[in-house]
Order: structure tokens, then sequence, then C-alpha cells
């Protein structure tokens, strides 16, 4: 039975626009004075310490604190204003997933599993009215490689479940072959959605437990009973 599960955001839980991708570009170019900044850089299952990372290597940029702080900050301001007017929402599926989650018998604990920092993942989330279904998480914040924040995630369900939580006990989803191994990399089940950065074929080479074009193609009672 599963008791936990971890959703990524971007692709998984709502399409923005690429209002994220515009942000990046928008602080690179205003702060740094890189006005192509994201040309080389692909996102899709990254976490974004690790693209302004690879975005100051690429520029010559010290990777200091300073300048990961300056990033972010201008990042966040940015972020506000290109979502405000993205054209975007959940992906199919997701609300109705949700609601049959919180309609079980025994309900699992739900959070996120994102490689989005915590403060820009709550202001994509509150876009859509979806921040309040996710009482915690694992992000950028927490180690900038995915891994480590999967093991983060699931230090804190342990901690709210108040006992033991066996890898096979938390389902991971994500729409990337990074979400599926960086599910693998706790012991944790994988659902794999094709509604973002990779294809259905892409997705099942990586061989998560369950690959569908989107959460409509699947129950969610039939994967918190391992059908």
């Amino acid at each position: 039975m599963i008791r936990l599960v971890l959703f990524d955001i971007d692709g998984t839980l709502i399409h923005t626009g690429g209002a994220g991708v515009k942000a990046f570009a928008r602080t690179f170019a205003s702060e740094f004075g890189v006005a192509d900044g994201t040309q080389r850089l692909k996102f899709a299952g990254r976490t974004d310490v690790s693209l302004v990372r690879e975005f100051f290597s690429t520029h010559q940029i010290e990777s200091s604190p300073e300048n990961f702080g300056r990033f972010f900050k201008a990042y966040l301001f940015r972020l506000r204003e290109t979502i405000a007017d993205c054209k975007g929402g959940a992906c199919p599926g997701v609300l109705e997933f949700c609601r049959s989650l919180r309609a079980q018998a025994q309900p699992p604990l739900t959070g996120l599993l994102t490689g989005n920092i915590k403060k820009g993942a709550r202001i994509k989330l509150e876009r859509f009215d979806l921040w309040k279904e996710f009482p915690f998480g694992g992000f950028a914040d927490d180690h900038e490689e995915r891994a480590q924040i999967a093991a983060a995630a699931l230090r804190r369900g342990r901690r709210r479940l108040g006992g033991e939580l066996r890898g096979d006990e938390v389902l991971v989803i994500g729409d990337t072959p990074l979400d599926i191994r960086c599910g693998r990399a706790i012991g944790a089940k994988v659902l794999a959605v094709a509604t973002g950065g990779a294809s259905l074929e892409e997705l099942e080479r990586d061989n998560p437990d369950w690959a569908v074009p989107d959460l409509t193609h699947i129950q969610a009672g039939r994967v918190l009973n391992g059908g």
C-alpha cells in the first residue's frame, strides 16, 4: 500500500507557458548582462541550483553564495511577474487524481519532489490554487542533486507519518527520466506521465512502474494498491 505520494511540479502538476524559463532569462539579462542565458540550458528534470551553476560556469561568473543569492532574489521577482499573465493550468487529470487520493479509505500523505526552490514552487502552485494541496516536500533548497532532494522529502514524510516508511510505500510521479531515476534512488515506485519533458516512449525506456500519456489514463486506487 502506498502511504506517501510525491509529485514533481513543472510538466507533471502544471504547465506555466514557460514562465519559469522566461523568469530565468530575464534575470540572467538584468542581473548578469547575458541576453541569451537560457539558450544552452536544458530545463526538463533539472534543479534550479544546477541550472544557475551551469550558467555561471558557461559565462565565467563566480559561483559564490552572493551571486546565487543575487540571482534567486531577482528570479522570484521576475517569476511573480511572468506567471501572473501566463496561459497555463493543471495538467490533464491532476485535479481529479488528487481528489481521488483524498477520497481513499486510507488516503496517502501527499507532498512535492521538485527541482524548484521552495519559494518558486509556491509562486507557481499558488497561481493555480494548488499549493495548499501539498503540506511539505523536497526542494532545490535542500540539495542541488535530485536524488538528495528525494531523500529529504522521504525523511520529512517519515516524520509526518510518525514512523518507518519503506521505499516501496512511496510513489513518485514525474514527467522526465530524471524523475524516474530520483524515485528509484529512494526505492520508490514511479508513475511517469508524458505531459511535459519526455515522450511516453522515452519514459518507458527507464522502466517506471507505470507510464501513461496523462493522469486521466490511470486510477489512483490502482497505483496505491500496486495494481
